[in-house]
């Protein structure tokens, strides 16, 4: 019977959980954040070729988009509570219509890629109305996270997050705007700006990406959390990836 029962208690301690919606959302956010931080790197195309290089991109924006898609898909359900459920559907919603016009983009520098020789001088920049999505988003979600005036409490589980999304969709933009100042004969100052800004904005959303979904694997019904006024909703929405596959946020929630 001994026997029996430490059997039993070793099959439950090494028991492994399938991963939750909200871990999956974070896990194609961080995938897709990968593609465009090494794609704008000159290294890189000319590591792999630029028909390579722009499907890289091309492949990191449905990632996005799968990603997105999750994230409007857990907001669903909060859609019409007021405060923080309301503003996370806004914020999956415009952020997903961003990533539909990235996707439209990133599939014409792949054409470009396999038809003219020149696609390496501007290797790919974000388009302006995906670039304006992503902003909108990011502002309703630092907009929705505690903070105190302009800055962001930090007694809360990833407090950072808003800011570092928001300054992710800041440099889209940059990236946006850089991209197209390039004349037909190729500026580098607005060609490495415009690369530069694309690789630091991946880097903001990788960096929130990977946190929601390592504080996924930590939060759950009976995870600590800290009691906060307002959610933080980063990144893209979810501060950290519940194991019922809502977005957890940063106030106690009884479940």
């Amino acid at each position: 019977m001994a026997t029996r029962r430490a059997v039993r208690q070793g099959r439950h301690r090494h028991e492994v959980h399938a991963p939750s919606r909200a871990q999956w959302m974070a896990l194609a956010f961080a995938a897709g954040s990968t593609g465009f931080l090494i794609g704008p790197f000159p290294g890189y195309v000319e590591l792999v070729g630029p028909v390579a290089d722009a499907i890289t991109f091309f492949v990191g924006s449905v990632l996005f988009t799968a990603g997105g898609a999750l994230q409007v898909w857990l907001a669903a359900r909060h859609r019409a509570d007021p405060g923080a459920g309301r503003a996370a559907w806004w914020t999956a919603t415009t952020q997903f219509a961003g990533t539909l016009f990235f996707n439209v983009t990133t599939f014409r520098a792949l054409d470009t890629a396999l038809s003219s020789p020149a696609y390496d001088r501007l290797v790919w920049r974000p388009d302006a109305f995906g670039s304006i999505c992503f902003l909108i988003s990011g502002l309703i979600a630092y907009h929705a996270s505690a903070r105190r005036g302009w800055l962001p409490e930090r007694d809360s589980v990833g407090w950072w997050q808003p800011g570092v999304n928001l300054l992710g969709c800041i440099f889209f933009g940059v990236a946006a705007i850089a991209g197209y100042v390039v004349p037909s004969t190729g500026s580098m100052l607005h060609l490495a700006a415009a690369n530069w800004a694309t690789a630091a904005g991946a880097a903001c959303f990788l960096g929130g990406a990977v946190a929601a979904l390592i504080g996924g694997h930590r939060s759950g019904p009976n995870a600590p959390r800290r009691p906060a006024p307002r959610p933080a909703l980063t990144p893209r929405g979810s501060s950290r990836a519940g194991d019922d596959g809502q977005p957890a946020t940063h106030w106690h929630e009884d479940r």
